[in-house]
C-alpha cells in the first residue's frame, strides 16, 4: 500500500511539474528608479519684491516630490557652504534677514524678508545670490507625517541620503 501512495505521489509531482498553460498578459511596466534632481541658480533679488520665481527644469515634479533650497553662504577653500532655508541672519546692527521659499508642482519662489527696510540691504545680499535646488522623490519620504521628522540641514548628507547626483549641477543665471 505504501508502494502505491508513493508511485501516485511521484506520477502527480511530475504531472503538475509537467503542465504548462497559456502565457498570461503582460504586467504593468516598473520604474526606471525614482531619481532626485539638483539644479543650482544665481539670482538678482530686485527692489520690485525681493523675489524670484524659478521654473523647474522638467517642467512639473509629482505631487509627493519635497522641494529643498539651499543658500550658497560662503565658500571655503573653493569649498561652497550651503545654508538650508528659511534661514535667518543677523546684520551686525542688529536687524534680522530672512532668506525663505515655498514651491508648487511647477517652480520655487525664493524672498526676502528683514525687520528693517530691505532697500538699506547691501548688494552682498542681494546680488549674485546663488542657491541649489534639491528634488527629493516623495516616494523616498513616506507619509507626510514623516517629512517633519527628517533632518534636511546638512546638503552633502541630503545628497548622500536619496543617491542624488549632483557631480554636473550647472549654475544658470537669472
Amino acid at each position: 500500500m505504501k508502494k502505491i501512495l508513493t508511485l501516485f505521489a511521484v506520477v502527480g509531482l511530475f504531472a503538475f511539474t509537467g503542465c504548462e498553460g497559456p502565457e498570461g498578459p503582460p504586467g504593468q511596466d516598473g520604474y526606471d528608479g525614482l531619481i532626485g534632481q539638483v539644479f543650482e541658480r544665481e539670482v538678482d533679488f530686485n527692489p520690485t519684491g525681493y523675489s524670484v520665481l524659478i521654473p523647474f527644469p522638467g517642467g512639473q515634479i509629482y505631487p509627493y516630490d519635497v522641494v529643498l533650497v539651499y543658500h550658497r553662504y560662503d565658500v571655503d577653500n573653493g569649498n561652497s557652504i550651503w545654508r538650508l532655508i528659511p534661514q535667518t541672519y543677523y546684520m551686525n546692527d542688529g536687524g534680522a534677514l530672512d532668506f525663505n521659499y515655498d514651491f508648487t508642482r511647477n517652480d520655487v519662489s525664493i524672498w526676502l524678508a528683514a525687520d528693517f527696510p530691505l532697500n538699506t540691504l547691501s548688494t552682498d545680499w542681494t546680488q549674485n545670490q546663488v542657491f541649489r535646488i534639491v528634488i527629493v522623490p516623495g516616494e523616498n519620504i513616506g507619509t507626510s507625517k514623516s517629512i517633519n521628522k527628517k533632518d534636511y540641514s546638512d546638503y552633502n548628507a541630503v545628497i548622500k541620503k536619496y543617491n542624488i547626483d549632483d557631480s554636473s549641477v550647472k549654475r544658470v543665471k537669472l
